[in-house]
């Protein structure tokens, strides 16, 4: 029902106003990145921004129900990922929120939707930025999405239960989001003993103290907002073939 989804995409909204704005955050910030590596990462990203951008508009086009959860997808990211978590050496971990969206529409449109909520944060809660907004939305809205959205549908096709492959993408999706921050960052500040793999361990331990749990609860949310959709929005579900209708085996 359209009344219960306005709910809470009010509700995800509400959150974001009495959120904290003075932390530092995962997203790499503006500026930490050379110029070299930022016009890669953006190389890199374009084709599935475009993608992306052709995927929303043929389904909006063929399902202009569904106009409402696209959004509620595009906010539920954007509040997880600006709850920002204290993590060791200063720095801050945080949820992603991309594993939803791509359960319901697919990973190129997450990419795009991805984008959005990193410009949105670059700007008004100087969360990430917008030289670093290819690196950025390559981990989170690109990568994050294809793992999540490959694992839903292995899972699926395996048999597994609805709620566990819902869990097992969004967490999986989170984790794979700081790993490839983490070659990122590897990539682009190598240490002078051991290179690329010792800056790699160095980057990624920094944050798995607090990502691991924070995937594990990132899933579970997930899959409560799933469970809800499921029981107020069955039809529009149905419509993106996210559920089966009645009658179908």
């Amino acid at each position: 029902m359209k009344r219960y989804i306005f709910s809470m995409l009010s509700y995800f909204i509400l959150i974001l106003f009495i959120l904290p704005q003075n932390a530092y955050a995962m997203h790499i910030m503006e500026g930490y990145l050379p110029f070299g590596w930022c016009g890669l990462w953006t190389a890199l990203m374009l084709p599935f921004l475009f993608l992306g951008m052709r995927s929303i508009q043929r389904t909006v086009q063929e399902r202009p129900s569904v106009k409402m959860l696209l959004g509620l997808a595009g906010a539920f990211a954007f509040v997880l990922s600006a709850l920002k978590i204290p993590s060791v050496t200063g720095s801050c971990s945080h949820m992603t929120g991309v594993g939803l969206g791509t359960i319901l529409f697919g990973p190129m449109a997450m990419s795009v939707l991805g984008c959005i909520v990193l410009i949105f944060q670059a700007l008004l809660l100087a969360h990430g930025g917008l030289t670093t907004l290819g690196a950025n939305t390559f981990s989170m809205a690109v990568v994050g999405p294809l793992v999540a959205y490959g694992i839903y549908r292995l899972l699926q096709r395996a048999g597994a239960p609805l709620w566990a492959s819902v869990f097992l993408a969004a967490a999986l999706g989170d984790l794979l989001t700081y790993i490839t921050t983490s070659v990122q960052l590897a990539l682009a500040y190598p240490e002078s003993v051991g290179g690329v793999t010792a800056s790699l361990v160095k980057f990624a331990g920094i944050f798995a103290v607090t990502q691991i749990p924070l995937a594990v609860s990132e899933g579970l949310l997930t899959v409560l907002v799933f469970n809800f959709l499921t029981a107020h929005s069955r039809q529009e579900l149905q419509e993106l073939s996210v559920l089966r209708k009645e009658g179908q085996s």
